[in-house]
């Protein structure tokens, strides 16, 4: 398993950069080095295959996860999530030029009736739809690609990659809904930040910086346009 970084740490509160690759639970998962690294959260949270997540990353997801490391704090982080009040900031690689510099997507998302893997904001639908709401900001252009900050101000399994793909500009990387042939050999989506309140009142916002393979991407990114 790739060495996992701690970002912040206190008796209530563990902060991680979850490295792309890693899945949160399951066989050799985040959850096998939580309770080899802090086997007090065994009974913290709602799933005992879960313990101390309040929320989650997609496997191929990279940044700042949230661990509670007891029940009062899971059960405070999570209505937090709830209530909307966590601020989640990512950084986003896509395909295609977008149009405006910034704007919200609000499409309303379900499990796809045609493939069990994905969800979907368009065509026909199994299950319960949820409303989803994603707000996002243009941070640069490199003609066939466009960098942005993504805010969710929903939870949605794969809001981001389901409404990007919606508007027409897949997360460059992701093969389940873009296009199969990519320059990276992963999503480049990447949980740039997460602002929320502590236990004792304070708020806090924690980073982490894009990792290697993304930041290589980018750097080569930059010199070829930049170049032009």
């Amino acid at each position: 398993m790739e060495e996992i970084k701690i970002i912040y740490e206190d008796d209530d509160v563990l902060a991680i950069n979850k490295p792309a690759g890693l899945l949160v639970h399951g066989q050799d998962s985040l959850v096998d080095w939580l309770l080899e690294n802090y086997p007090e959260i065994k009974n913290v949270g709602e799933d005992p295959a879960r313990p101390g997540i309040v929320h989650r990353l997609d496997k191929d997801t990279s940044g700042v996860l949230l661990v509670a490391k007891n029940q009062r704090a899971f059960e405070y982080l999570k209505e937090q999530f709830k209530n909307r009040k966590i601020k989640k900031k990512y950084i986003v690689l896509v395909w295609g030029d977008i149009k405006n510099d910034k704007g919200i997507i609000d499409l309303p998302i379900a499990k796809s009736k045609k493939d069990f893997r994905k969800r979907t904001s368009t065509g026909k639908v199994a299950g319960k739809i949820r409303e989803a709401i994603t707000e996002y900001k243009v941070l640069k252009r490199f003609s066939v690609y466009t960098l942005i900050e993504v805010s969710p101000q929903t939870g949605r399994t794969h809001q981001i990659r389901v409404h990007l793909k919606a508007i027409g500009h897949p997360v460059v990387g992701d093969k389940l809904y873009g296009p199969k042939e990519a320059p990276i050999d992963r999503q480049f989506l990447h949980a740039n930040s997460l602002e929320f309140k502590l236990l004792g009142g304070s708020v806090i916002k924690l980073e982490a910086d894009l990792p290697e393979d993304l930041k290589n991407f980018l750097d080569m990114l930059n010199y070829k346009y930049d170049k032009n």
